[in-house]
């Protein structure tokens, strides 16, 4: 009968989740000034890179390698150039729902090939969405589809005529 019981004990074992680690951030000045380099232009070498920081070409690699892997970098990317970028239209759109249609809402613009950005915000607003479109009419259009989203009370549209510092390659 002992055994019986200690069976049972182990059988209810519970486990619980163990939350995945934050993300790190970077730790210095350097770690910083690295990034910033990195984001204008991914593809310099460690070899420039470390001549811009004044540090070794080694120094630069090992921050590198820890910034990737406490996943602060997590992908280079390929930028457009203005001509590629102007050939269509950016515009961001703040998003007023109804209290309990968010989730709704996002399953809805997640399927718009023209969002390129949801985000939560504060304020009066309770998202801000960045959208891409090849033309004004097609613009049109997505900001139509959007607005018959059921949930969505209010969008406010601003077209983005020029981009002045640009980080998010």
């Amino acid at each position: 009968m002992p055994a019986a019981k200690a069976r049972s004990r182990t059988s209810l074992r519970v486990s619980t989740p163990v939350p995945a680690p934050a993300p790190a951030l970077p730790r210095d000045e350097l770690d910083r000034a690295l990034i910033t380099l990195l984001q204008a232009d991914a593809r310099r070498s460690a070899v420039d890179l470390a001549r811009q920081l004044g540090v070794a070409r080694t120094t630069v690699l090992a921050r590198m390698a820890r910034l990737q892997r406490d996943r602060v970098i997590v992908g280079y990317t390929a930028r457009l150039g203005p001509d590629v970028q102007d050939s269509g239209l950016e515009a961001y759109v703040g998003l007023v729902v109804q209290p309990r249609a968010g989730r709704q809402v996002e399953a809805r613009l997640s399927r718009l090939p023209e969002v390129r950005q949801l985000s939560t915000v504060s304020g009066e607003l309770d998202y801000l969405l960045l959208l891409r479109t090849a033309s004004a009419s097609r613009l049109d259009a997505v900001l139509d589809e959007i607005g018959g989203i059921e949930g969505v009370v209010r969008t406010t549209t601003s077209i983005v005529l020029a981009r002045r510092i640009d980080r998010m390659a």
